[in-house]
C-alpha cells in the first residue's frame, strides 16, 4: 500500500482544485446544451438545470426555418480552404527564409513580422475597400483571399525549418533534387508537428471568425456559422431554446476537432512557446 506523504496531499488538493476549476468553466457550455432540449417555458423559468423531458423541437425549428446546411458548408469550405492554403504558403515561405540567402531577406522577414503587431481594427476600412474593388463583396472568397498568407504561420515554420541541418538540404541538392522536391520530400515530413499545430489554430480561428463575415457578407444564405448565429438570435430573441440549439450546432464541429486533436493542440501551444 502506498504511504501517504505530504506530496500525495498536495497532489490531491491540486486535482480537486483544478477539477472544480474545469467544472466552473464547463458549466455554461453544459447549460447551453441542456437548454437546447427544453421547452420555451422551461428555459424562461430557469428553475431547473436538467430538462424535465428531453425534446428535439428546438433543433427541428432550426433545421426547418433556417438554411443551416448552407451556413455549415460555408464555414466548412472557407475554413478548410484557408487552412490548406495557409499550410502551403507558410511552409514554403518559411523554407525560403530559413534555407536561402537573398538581398533584403531580413528586411522582408521583419516587415512580415510587423504585420502581426497591427491591430485588425486599423485595417478594416482599407480591407473592405480592397475587397469591394476586387468585386468580392458578398462572396465567400472575400473571407478566403485575405487569409491565404499569415505572418504567424511563416514565423512558426521558419523557426522549425531553421533547426533542420543544412547538410540534409545540401545532400538532397547534390543528389539532383530540385527546390520543390527538397521542399516536399525533405522539409515537409520533418515539420509535421508545426504544421499540425498551425492547421488547428488556423481552422479554429477561421471557423470562429465573426468580424470578417460581418464586414463582407450580406446575403443570408452566404453567412458562416458565427454570423448566422447572431442573425438567428436577433430574429428569434423570444425563442431561447431554439437559440441554444443553434449555438450548440455552431459549437459541435469545433468541439469535435478539439477533442480529436487535443494532443496536437496542447503540443502546438507548447512548441510555439519553446520556439
Amino acid at each position: 500500500m502506498r504511504k501517504w506523504t505530504r506530496k500525495t496531499t498536495v497532489d490531491l488538493v491540486l486535482i480537486v482544485f483544478f477539477s472544480v476549476f474545469c467544472l466552473v468553466f464547463m458549466m455554461p457550455y453544459v447549460r447551453m446544451i441542456l437548454d437546447s432540449f427544453k421547452t420555451r417555458v422551461e428555459v424562461m423559468k430557469a428553475n431547473t438545470f436538467f430538462p424535465s423531458k428531453f425534446i428535439l423541437d428546438n433543433y427541428q425549428s432550426v433545421f426547418e426555418k433556417t438554411p443551416i446546411w448552407n451556413w455549415f458548408l460555408n464555414s466548412l469550405c472557407t475554413s478548410t480552404l484557408v487552412t490548406v492554403v495557409m499550410l502551403f504558403t507558410s511552409s514554403i515561405a518559411g523554407f525560403v527564409f530559413a534555407k536561402y540567402s537573398f538581398k533584403g531577406k531580413q528586411v522582408i522577414f521583419w516587415f512580415i513580422m510587423a504585420t502581426m503587431m497591427v491591430p485588425a481594427q486599423t485595417t478594416m476600412i482599407p480591407s473592405f475597400l480592397i475587397i469591394q474593388r476586387l468585386g468580392l463583396y458578398d462572396n465567400l472568397f472575400a473571407l478566403v483571399v485575405p487569409s491565404l498568407v499569415g505572418g504567424f504561420g511563416i514565423f512558426l515554420c521558419r523557426q522549425f525549418i531553421e533547426d533542420i541541418p543544412d547538410s540534409m538540404v545540401e545532400a538532397a541538392s547534390i543528389d539532383g533534387a530540385g527546390h520543390m522536391r527538397i521542399y516536399f520530400q525533405v522539409i515537409l515530413p520533418l515539420i509535421k508537428p508545426a504544421l499540425s499545430a498551425l492547421a488547428i489554430f488556423t481552422f479554429l480561428g477561421k471557423w470562429n471568425d465573426y468580424l470578417n463575415p460581418l464586414l463582407y457578407l450580406s446575403d443570408t444564405r452566404r453567412m458562416t456559422m458565427p454570423l448566422a448565429l447572431s442573425f438567428f438570435t436577433s430574429q428569434r430573441q423570444s425563442d431561447i431554446g431554439a437559440v441554444m440549439a443553434a449555438a450548440t450546432l455552431v459549437m459541435l464541429p469545433v468541439t469535435a476537432v478539439f477533442l480529436a486533436f487535443q494532443k496536437q493542440f496542447v503540443r502546438g501551444i507548447s512548441i510555439t512557446g519553446m520556439k
